[in-house]
């Protein structure tokens, strides 16, 4: 059947694999509760996209085109399948060379539990802000957090929300960040315009995460979650060579950040540098780890450089709780991940292909007919398709494209657009598990994605906070008022 040939779904043909998606997903982790990332949803993904290959068969499509689009949307996603091989290369290399012990071992002492999920908020945040990556900031701060509040006998899930949604804020205030960059230009308006009119709903969202976190710290019983700080600094101390210098991996790669030196290239270099670290600094921990025997030293050490890199380190202090702290890492240990990642793509192409996204957002416009109703369905478009799509930069392109006339119809600034496409667009990505986001940071920081949404209170607060200021016609600009600002 020639390409002339195609039909364009209908609406009903967009909701099928929608719905057979979220009943498998649904029961997906009915059955297998945090364990549905480790393969149940993965299926439920495929199959749910072979239901909407069947759907474009039907319409016209055949699946050589359905193929070139999988191919081509899993190759736009390769950097971010690189990247994650690389950060688990990272966190090996990073344990073995002492520079994640040394996080622990400082943080430790200057943390103070009460406030805990305030700070590490605010610390990703700034962070964020400085590199404008909030996946490099879950990679490197992020982890040290993560140790930090298991030593402390924090709450893992609450710890990751607050650095979820610190580095979120920090990357979406950020002039350097890609989304952040990405949501003006779709729209039609400048960079910092775009950030001056986010400030308005940005900043409420991350102040009422901050409060909510205080509240947290001050109301923990961490009665049952107490441990020895001495002697957890002891154990740390006789396991590795502890010491200020083992944080310059860290620094390395913060500042390769902000210069805007591409991810992948930064993180390898920051696991090389580690490697070189563990290789001056770490030879005792080096044999500890691959077990003493009459090889020669240099193999012991190439021997447990290259498994920390492919399956991560093992740590064997005597102590559970420690050994689970500094054990972890390896590419191996983010092969779920990527799994996960290619098999959500491969959906969301194999729906954009076939015009099922689109059909979807057609259908939502014409139920908008006041601003506020415009501001919530663009809302619902950005959520809709980082559970579809499963990419944020989809959900920002796509209903970018497909409100921007509209906006401009209602005589609605280009930057009203870009901002609720940062507010629920960008943030909400990380809430989705199969979403390239939420799988990554999942994998990163070793919480399941449903574990840590209820505390990722910046994510869920920004689009609310949106939404509520169109509909209040809070801080809406008209076309008018901003071609005087440019003026």
């Amino acid at each position: 059947m020639s390409n002339s040939e195609v039909r364009e779904p209908s609406f009903f043909d967009a909701l099928i694999p929608v719905i057979a998606l979220v009943s498998m997903l649904s029961l997906s982790v009915y059955l297998y509760g945090d364990g549905s990332s480790s393969g149940a949803n993965q299926i439920a993904l495929i199959m749910a996209g072979c239901i909407a290959l069947m759907v474009g068969i039907k319409n016209g499509y055949t699946w050589r085109d359905v193929e070139k689009a999988v191919a081509q949307g899993i190759a736009n996603t390769f950097g971010a399948i690189l990247i994650l091989m690389a950060v688990g290369m990272l966190v090996g290399a990073w344990i073995l060379s002492g520079t994640v012990p040394s996080m622990i071992y400082y943080g430790l002492q200057i943390l103070n539990p009460t406030i805990f999920y305030f700070t590490a908020c605010v610390l990703c945040a700034i962070t964020a802000i400085s590199i404008g990556s909030s996946w490099t900031v879950a990679a490197t701060i992020g982890i040290s957090l993560m140790a930090i509040a298991a030593s402390l006998g924090l709450n893992p899930a609450i710890t990751a929300g607050a650095i979820i949604s610190g580095a979120y804020f920090g990357d979406k205030m950020s002039p350097l960040s890609d989304t952040t960059n990405l949501a003006p230009a779709v729209a039609g308006t400048d960079l910092f315009t775009h950030i001056r009119h986010m400030t308005w709903t940005t900043f409420p969202s991350i102040g009422i995460a901050l409060v909510l976190y205080l509240i947290l710290g001050f109301t923990e019983d961490r009665e049952s979650g107490v441990v020895d700080l001495h002697a957890q600094l002891e154990l740390i101390e006789s396991n590795f060579d502890i010491g200020l210098y083992l944080l310059l991996p860290l620094v390395a790669v913060l500042y390769m950040a902000y210069k805007k030196k591409p991810a992948f290239p930064a993180i390898v270099v920051g696991a090389m540098v580690g490697v070189v670290f563990a290789i001056i600094f770490q030879r005792d921990t080096i044999e500890a780890f691959v077990g003493a025997s009459d090889r020669m030293q240099l193999v012991i050490i190439l021997d447990g450089i290259w498994q920390s890199l492919f399956a991560g380190f093992t740590a064997n202090t005597g102590d559970s709780t420690m050994d689970e702290l500094l054990t972890g890492g390896g590419m191996a240990g983010m092969m779920n991940t990527i799994w996960l990642v290619m098999c959500a793509i491969t959906f969301g192409s194999i729906m954009e292909k076939l015009g099922l996204l689109k059909r979807l957002v057609i259908g939502l416009i014409n139920m908008a007919q006041t601003t506020g109703s415009l501001i919530f369905v663009t809302a619902m478009t950005c959520i809709g398709v980082n559970i579809l799509a499963a990419d944020q930069y989809i959900a920002v392109v796509l209903p970018g494209r497909m409100y921007r006339l509209e906006f401009k119809r209602r005589n609605l600034a280009a930057k009203n657009l870009s901002r609720a496409l940062e507010d629920t667009g960008t943030v909400t990505s990380v809430l989705v598990p199969w979403n390239t986001c939420g799988a990554y940071f999942s994998g990163v920081l070793g919480i399941a994605t449903f574990a840590y949404l209820p505390y990722c209170f910046f994510n869920w607060i920004s689009p609310i906070i949106s939404v509520a200021y169109g509909i209040l016609n809070i801080k809406i600009s008209p076309i008018i008022e901003e071609e005087v600002l440019a003026e």
